[in-house]
């Protein structure tokens, strides 16, 4: 399979089962088109004249060494994925918020359920639950989570006080993140967070209008002054470990590369900016794709400029290995969760991830008890690119690895049917990232 980019007016061709990448002209994509119709080479010599024997030439090359049109792995989709060993948790440590997000698919914290600050000792269990479900794996992840988990500070500062007498007792390393609005983020807080944090995610969602109309606090006061205050003592104190500010777009801001160069011009350099999915007064609508898509395009020209002007940042979707990037397993099957990465609920309930928390379908036991629901986990092992509904035939399917499996489900109530408008949202991603890559003294 051989996907045929054009982006900005430049051209390239994805081989999607090498990975390979190849920048062509103007005639070659004439006769890549004619040829992923299905056509044959004295077919194209008839159609577009004999001046195109070059390119054939060339492309029957690239085929011989695997680069164009190769075949897929033998029996890569008869693979059969056993249950894996439990890395990471997601510790809703605060099923509680200090604010009052519009577009919330927690509830504001809430998780369908009461509200809630995760008990040092649920903390404790949680820990000792990842250990025990490890096995030989050395490196565990743990997220703090919410809500807002700093209104919970003094459990997140315990959890990894204990944690770091795991890894002596049990020769393992935790490496620990946190999500935080920053909204009451306090100078001790920030020290702890750089000092203690692999990662840490600030949630800020572009131009001061557009944060303080979704982003408000329980009062309904605007929050954006006081947040991006915050946000630069965790950021500015970090060095050169890792951060992300993490933004939502709405079908009210269409326009969201505007938000990704104000964070910018906020002097942040690691945005993620994510287009909203379960909130439907405000979810992305069929109708919006065609300005996202030509959103994409701005901001890949924007983010190629900026970069040649010395004030570069890192856009999150932008950001693609075409040398080498994921493994396989994690290409076929994405993020893990529900197998190899759950949720632990403030009362220690346990869920395949944390946008599934508080619903009772998806409940697969308690750190207390100790045990997974093994049906619950087999299913999202087996929830991969060769079940999920159209991704075996998607040139897009070794990068996205089918979506999320919570998008899915909140959109059809399937986990094997992909989110359609996130499949074209990330599509079109994709092929800015593809284009950066391989253009990108061209795009601006």
């Amino acid at each position: 399979m051989v996907h045929l980019i054009e982006f900005c007016g430049k051209y390239a061709a994805l081989d999607v089962e090498s990975g390979s990448v190849h920048a062509i002209d103007r005639e070659a994509m004439r006769v890549l088109t004619f040829k992923n119709a299905g056509k044959t080479n004295k077919q194209i010599r008839n159609d577009l004249g004999e001046g195109v024997e070059e390119v054939l030439q060339e492309i029957e090359e690239l085929e011989q060494q695997g680069l164009l049109y190769s075949d897929p792995a033998e029996n890569l989709s008869e693979l059969k994925f056993n249950t894996p060993v439990i890395k990471a948790l997601c510790l809703l440590v605060a099923q509680d918020c200090n604010l009052r997000c519009s577009y919330c698919f927690a509830e504001t914290g809430e998780y369908h359920k009461n509200r809630a600050l995760m008990s040092f000792d649920i903390a404790k269990k949680s820990l000792d639950f990842l250990v025990k479900h490890s096995g030989n794996r050395k490196n565990l992840e743990v997220d703090f989570f919410g809500g807002e988990p700093l209104i919970n500070f003094d459990v997140v500062k315990k959890t990894v006080e204990y944690g770091r007498e795991l890894e002596k007792k049990h020769d393992k390393i935790f490496r620990f993140t946190l999500t935080t609005n920053a909204y009451q983020v306090t100078d001790e807080m920030a020290e702890f967070l750089n000092r203690e944090m692999k990662n840490v995610v600030i949630s800020i969602d572009g131009r001061k209008e557009v944060h303080d109309k979704m982003r408000r606090d329980a009062g309904n006061h605007d929050t954006y002054d006081r947040v991006v205050k915050n946000a630069h003592k965790i950021v500015d104190g970090r060095g050169d470990k890792e951060y992300y500010i993490r933004g939502t777009f709405t079908h009210e801001n269409l326009d969201f590369g505007g938000d990704v160069v104000a964070i910018a011009d906020e002097g942040f350099d690691q945005i993620s900016l994510e287009p909203v999915v379960t909130a439907k007064e405000y979810a992305i609508r069929e109708e919006d794709l065609p300005q996202l898509k030509h959103e994409y395009e701005m901001l890949a020209r924007h983010y190629v400029k900026r970069r040649k002007d010395g004030k570069g940042y890192n856009f999150f979707h932008f950001m693609i290995d075409l040398n080498s990037g994921p493994c396989l397993n994690k290409r076929l099957r994405g993020c893990g969760a529900g197998s190899e990465y759950l949720a632990v609920a403030a009362d220690g309930s346990l869920y395949p991830c944390h946008q599934f928390a508080g619903i009772d379908k998806f409940y697969m036991g308690s750190v207390e008890e100790g045990t997974v629901d093994a049906g619950i986990k087999q299913a999202f092992c087996d929830t991969h690119i060769f079940t999920k509904k159209g991704c075996e035939e998607c040139w897009a399917k070794y990068y996205c690895s089918g979506g999320c499996a919570a998008n899915a489900w909140f959109d059809s109530g399937d986990l094997k049917t992909p989110y359609r408008i996130g499949c074209e949202m990330e599509k079109k991603r994709l092929e800015a990232a593809i284009a950066i890559k391989t253009f990108s003294d061209e795009l601006v």
